[in-house]
C-alpha cells in the first residue's frame, strides 16, 4: 500500500490505539534494561564507596609517622571535642595509676583489647515477630544488660590520669534507641568499646557491602548482566557480591549494557527460562514487545482490507444496479467474497494475538510485578536497617579525641581523597539514575496497560480479574516511587561530595604551599653557596660601603625569612588539612546517612502497603470467583 494510504489508515481509532500500545512497550522494553542497569550501578557504586572510604581513613592514619627531618613544625592548636569513650578496665587501670603515681613519669594506661573479628554492633531488627523468646532475643537481652550496666558506670565521676594531665569523661550513653513509624517496637543498636578512626570507617564499609548484597534478589528479577573477571558478560545466574578489587589511579569499574531485546518470531522461546524453571521477566516482556507489533500490523492489515471491502462492495453496487456485464459483476462479487475471506482471517488473527497478549500478561507480567515490588520491599527494608546503623556508626567520630597530625599529606593519601570523590560523585549520580529508571519503568508500564485493558475486536472492554490486580498495583507503585523523598537523599549524597571535594581542594593548596616552600628553599640554598664562595674569595673586606660580602649576606637573610615565611605557611596549610579532614567526616557522615535512612524507610512502608493492597486485592477476588 502507499505510505498516503498507510497514513490514513494509522489515523484509524482502532490501529492508532495498537501503534500507541506498541510504542509503550516498546519503551518498556528499554526501561527494563535502563532500570536494570542503573539497580546493577548502583549496587558497585556502594560497594566501591565503602572500599574508597576505608581506603581514604587508613591513609589519614598513617599519617602519623615521624615528620621530615625539615620539618619541625610545632603542633596545631587542639579542636575541641569530646574525650573518647573509655571501657570499664581502662577506668580500673587509669585509677590505679593514679593512686600509685610517685615522682617518676608513669607510663600510659595499656592499650585497649584487639578489635574482634565480628562487628561490635548489634542490631535488633525492627521487624522480626515479638512473640516467644529465640536465641537471638535471649542473646540481644544478655549484651544489653551488660552494656547497661557499663553505661552505669560511665556515670561515675571525671578520672584525671597522672601521665597526660587530661580529663576523660564518658561519653553518653552507648545504647541507642530509634523508634520506628511503622510500630511501637524500638530499632536498638548497641556498640560495647571506642573505636579509633579506622575502627569506625571499616564497620561503616562492611555496612555498605551488606547494603550491596541485600539488592541480590532485585538483580536476579531484572536479570543484571555482570561482567566476569575476564570482562566478558554473564547472566544474573552467575551474580555475586562480593566487594570489587579497588585499585590505585583506577576509575570504577564501568558496565557496558550487552543484549538487546527480541524482534523476532514471538513465538521464540529462546532463553525465555530463568534458574528456577520459570519464564524470566526479560523474556516476557521482549516477546509481549514481539506480540504488539504482530498485532498492530495485524490491525493495521485489517483496516486496509475493511477499506478495500468497502471500496469494491461500492463498486459492485453501482454495477448491480446499473446492469452492467455480468462478467464484470462476477468479478466484482468474487473480489468482495474474497477480501470478506480475508478479513474474518484477519480478525482471527487478531483475537489469536490478542489473547496471548492477554494470557503474557496475566500469567507471567502479574506475577513477576508483584515479585519485584515484595522484593523491592525487602531491600529497601534491609538498606534501612543498614544505613541506620551506619548512621550511629558515624556518631561516633565525634568522641575521637586525637591530637591531629603534623605530618605533610602523602602522595597515596591524595590519591585516595580524589578515588573517594570519584565514587562519591558516582554514588550520587547512580542514585538519581535509579530513581528515574524506575519512574520511567513503571510510566511506560502504566501506559501500555491503560491501552491494552481495551480489548481489540468487537467486544470494547473486558476487564479481567488479573488486570484489575495489576493496573492497581502499577497505579500505587507509581504513587509510591513518586512520593518517595529521592530529593532529600540525593542532597545528603551531595553534601558529603562537598565536604569531600573541600578536603581535595585544600589538599591542592597544601601541595602548593609545599612547592613554594620548597622553591624557596632551593633558592635560599644556591645563595648560601654562593655567600661562602664570596666569603672565601674575599674575606673581611675594609670598605665597608663596597663590601661584597655584606651586600650577599643581606640578600641571604631576606631569603632566610621569607623561606622561613613560607615554611611558617606550609605548615599551617598541613595542620588546616588534617583539621578539615576530621571536621568534614565529623560533619559530612552523620547528614548522609540520617538522609538515606529516611529514604530507605519511607520506600521500605511504601512497598510493603504496594503489596498488601496488591495481596489484599487478588485475594478478594478469589474470594469472589469461589462463591456463586
Amino acid at each position: 500500500m502507499g505510505c498516503w494510504y498507510s497514513r490514513l489508515i494509522d489515523k484509524e481509532e482502532m490501529v492508532s490505539r495498537c501503534k500507541a500500545r506498541k510504542r509503550y512497550m516498546k519503551q518498556f522494553v528499554k526501561s527494563r534494561h535502563t532500570f536494570s542497569a542503573a539497580h546493577s550501578m548502583y549496587l558497585r557504586s556502594l560497594r566501591n564507596t565503602g572500599s574508597a572510604i576505608l581506603q581514604f581513613a587508613t591513609s589519614e592514619t598513617n599519617l602519623h609517622t615521624p615528620p621530615p627531618p625539615h620539618l619541625t613544625p610545632s603542633p596545631p592548636p587542639l579542636l575541641p571535642h569530646p574525650p573518647p569513650p573509655m571501657s570499664p578496665t581502662s577506668w580500673t587501670t587509669t585509677t590505679t595509676t593514679s593512686t600509685t603515681a610517685s615522682s617518676t613519669v608513669q607510663p600510659p594506661p595499656p592499650p585497649p583489647p584487639p578489635v574482634p573479628a565480628s562487628s561490635t554492633w548489634d542490631f535488633w531488627d525492627p521487624f522480626m515477630p515479638t512473640s516467644g523468646r529465640s536465641a537471638d532475643e535471649e542473646e540481644w537481652e544478655e549484651t544489653t544488660t551488660t552494656t547497661a550496666t557499663v553505661t552505669a558506670s560511665e556515670a561515675a565521676p571525671t578520672t584525671t590520669t597522672t601521665a597526660g594531665a587530661r580529663s576523660m569523661t564518658a561519653p553518653p550513653s552507648l545504647i541507642t534507641a530509634t523508634a520506628t513509624t511503622s510500630s511501637s517496637e524500638l530499632a536498638v543498636v548497641v556498640s560495647t568499646k571506642s573505636k579509633d578512626l579506622v575502627e569506625i570507617i571499616q564497620e561503616l564499609g562492611e555496612y555498605f557491602f551488606k547494603a550491596a548484597k541485600v539488592g541480590g534478589t532485585i538483580s536476579t528479577l531484572l536479570e543484571v548482566p555482570t561482567c566476569n573477571i575476564n570482562g566478558q558478560a554473564s547472566t544474573s545466574k552467575d551474580y555475586r557480591h562480593s566487594p570489587l578489587l579497588w585499585t590505585w589511579g583506577s576509575r570504577s569499574v564501568k558496565w557496558s549494557p550487552v543484549g538487546k531485546f527480541c524482534e523476532e518470531d514471538p513465538t521464540a522461546n529462546i532463553g525465555s527460562m530463568g534458574a528456577d524453571g520459570k519464564p524470566t521477566h526479560r523474556s516476557t516482556v521482549e516477546r509481549l514487545y514481539a506480540w504488539e507489533k504482530k498485532l498492530y500490523q495485524e490491525v493495521k492489515n485489517a483496516e486496509y482490507l475493511k477499506l478495500e471491502h468497502d471500496k469494491k462492495s461500492t463498486t459492485l453496487r453501482k454495477l448491480e444496479m446499473k446492469n452492467a456485464d455480468y462478467f464484470k459483476s462476477e468479478k466484482a462479487k468474487k473480489e468482495v467474497e474474497k477480501l470478506e475471506s480475508q478479513m474474518m482471517v484477519a480478525s482471527q488473527a487478531i483475537e489469536t494475538t490478542s489473547a496471548e497478549i492477554i494470557k503474557l500478561r496475566e500469567s507471567e507480567l502479574s506475577t513477576q510485578l508483584l515479585e519485584l515490588v515484595k522484593g523491592l520491599m525487602s531491600m529497601w527494608r534491609s538498606m534501612y536497617e543498614f544505613h541506620q546503623v551506619q548512621m550511629h556508626i558515624v556518631q561516633q567520630l565525634k568522641y575521637l579525641n586525637c591530637i591531629p597530625s603534623t605530618n605533610p599529606t602523602s602522595e597515596i593519601h591524595r590519591q585516595s581523597t580524589l578515588q573517594l570523590e570519584l565514587e562519591a560523585q558516582q554514588w550520587h549520580l547512580s542514585f538519581c539514575n535509579l530513581i528515574k529508571a524506575q519512574r520511567d519503568y513503571v510510566q511506560s508500564l502504566i501506559g501500555w496497560l491503560r491501552l491494552s485493558l481495551f480489548q481489540v475486536g468487537n467486544n470494547t472492554v473486558h476487564k479481567t480479574r488479573q488486570e484489575s490486580v495489576i493496573y492497581s498495583l502499577c497505579e500505587e507503585w507509581q504513587l509510591a516511587i513518586n512520593n518517595a523523598p529521592d530529593k532529600v537523599a540525593s542532597e545528603g549524597i551531595k553534601s558529603f561530595l562537598t565536604v569531600i571535594h573541600a578536603i581535595v581542594v585544600q589538599q591542592a593548596e597544601e601541595q602548593k604551599q609545599k612547592k613554594r616552600s620548597d622553591t624557596a628553599f632551593k633558592e635560599l640554598e644556591k645563595k648560601v653557596v654562593e655567600l661562602r664562595s664570596l666569603e672565601n674569595k674575599y674575606g673581611p673586606y675594609r670598605d665597608k660601603s663596597k663590601d661584597p660580602v655584606r651586600e650577599k649576606r643581606a640578600k641571604v637573610d631576606t631569603l632566610r625569612a621569607k623561606a622561613e615565611d613560607e615554611k611558617g605557611k606550609y605548615v599551617k596549610s598541613i595542620s588546616v588539612t588534617r583539621a578539615m579532614t576530621m571536621n568534614n567526616l565529623q560533619m559530612g557522615l552523620p547528614h548522609v546517612f540520617q538522609a538515606m535512612t529516611g529514604f530507605a524507610n519511607v520506600c521500605a512502608q511504601a512497598f510493603e502497603s504496594v503489596h498488601n493492597q496488591a495481596k489484599s486485592t487478588e485475594d478478594l477476588h478469589n474470594v469472589k470467583m469461589i462463591l456463586p
